[in-house]
């Protein structure tokens, strides 16, 4: 039977890549700290409070709530005691101003196909239009691990404009657990074990997406590059990222407001459900790119370690003091979306003339004001 998406065009329903805050410059997460890396895709809205989203000329007003979470995890069955968390959407007060991304040449459509319920597609609408053109297959991770394919939508959209097959863990009909309802002072509830996803789901998505290439009666036969594949991630989908790296068929990683906690940043909590460890960096086998939000990213430590660690492989850092949320929500993904669609362009598809944002002494976004820069292994 052939499999079908619920379309929906780019732009509906978006929903904020989230952020956090830590207590200042690169010492260890406390627990709260970590909770609120980990457990970041909440979303709430107290009576008397708004919660804007920064979009083009509106601005997102800052929301701050004190919290008791417990979580349970998958992995193992671990549970995360209770820990007093400090939440803050919102983009650095001297952040800087919103930047569109570029438009891209294609409508999108996105939903849950029948053939894979767990995860959401997000590609061009047209598959007619694409002509001989195979499209790249990217697979991602939603922040805070949760299960909602939803999550990241905007952003998603934005990379699947220029021509990119993304897989995104989560089904297109489960939101991020809705919260509006909330009293002052009442804390957040449990997270569902049925709300937290596996590493493994990335790998399942390209399996996927390669078994559909194949597949004589499918909406997707022939149309998809198997040969092009990246994996990437927002946050604790980032780790997951990191996680699965190692598979032979990835050919670049971008890892967004995330990188990979050590145990010192993780005081008393040797069970916690993390993604991925620090020996994972040294299954990196292909070019990575690590896009933070500068010094008041709670990631902003882990991303300098894992600088420091990761070695052999062409690898690109880039701070932009937007904090942990990213830029995702403006026009077109903004920074987020530009960045990401120059380095998958270059590196999947061979764009020379995305690799001018990154090659060289004065690549493009070297010279950006606003934006720091270091490599390593690549010019």
């Amino acid at each position: 039977m052939k499999a079908s998406i619920n379309p929906r065009t780019r732009g509906e329903r978006p929903r904020h890549l989230l952020s956090n805050k830590r207590k200042g410059g690169s010492e260890p997460l406390d627990d709260a700290e970590l909770m609120s890396f980990i457990v970041d895709p909440f979303v709430v809205k107290k009576k008397g409070q708004t919660n804007e989203f920064r979009d083009g000329n509106m601005t997102m007003k800052q929301l701050v709530i004190l919290a008791v979470i417990t979580v349970a995890a998958l992995a193992g069955g671990t549970v995360i005691a209770n820990a007093q968390v400090v939440v803050e959407r919102g983009l650095p007060s001297n952040a800087p101003a919103p930047h569109a991304g570029p438009e891209g040449q294609y409508q999108v459509t996105n939903g849950t196909d029948p053939s894979l319920p767990t995860h959401t597609i997000y590609r061009p609408a047209d598959l007619n239009a694409l002509g001989e053109q195979k499209l790249p297959i990217v697979a991602w991770g939603n922040g805070g691990c949760i299960n909602s394919g939803r999550s990241a939508e905007k952003f998603l959209n934005a990379i699947a404009a220029h021509g990119f097959f993304i897989v995104a863990i989560g089904p297109d009909n489960v939101p991020p657990p809705d919260l509006s309802g909330l009293k002052p002072g009442e804390p957040l509830p449990p997270l569902p074990p049925e709300m937290v996803t596996k590493s493994s789901q990335l790998i399942d998505g390209i399996n996927w997406a390669i078994s559909e290439n194949s597949r004589a009666d499918s909406p997707y036969y022939g149309k998809l590059d198997t040969n092009a594949i990246a994996v990437m991630g927002g946050s604790c989908g980032g780790m997951q990222a990191i996680a699965v790296s190692g598979d032979p068929r990835v050919k670049t990683s971008i890892i967004w407001n995330s990188g990979v906690l050590t145990v010192d940043q993780r005081p008393g909590r040797p069970g916690m459900y993390l993604p991925a460890v620090k020996d994972d960096l040294k299954k990196f086998h292909a070019p990575v790119a690590y896009f933070i939000g500068g010094p008041k990213d709670v990631a902003y430590k882990a991303s300098e370690d894992d600088f420091k660690l990761i070695d052999g492989v062409p690898l690109f850092n880039a701070n932009l003091n937007v904090g942990h949320g990213g830029t995702g929500d403006q026009p077109n993904g903004g920074w987020w979306g530009e960045v990401g669609v120059a380095w998958l362009s270059w590196q999947l598809k061979g764009d020379k003339g995305a690799a001018k944002m990154f090659e060289g002494e004065n690549c493009g976004l070297c010279v950006e004001p606003d934006w720091t820069v270091k490599k390593k292994n690549m010019k």
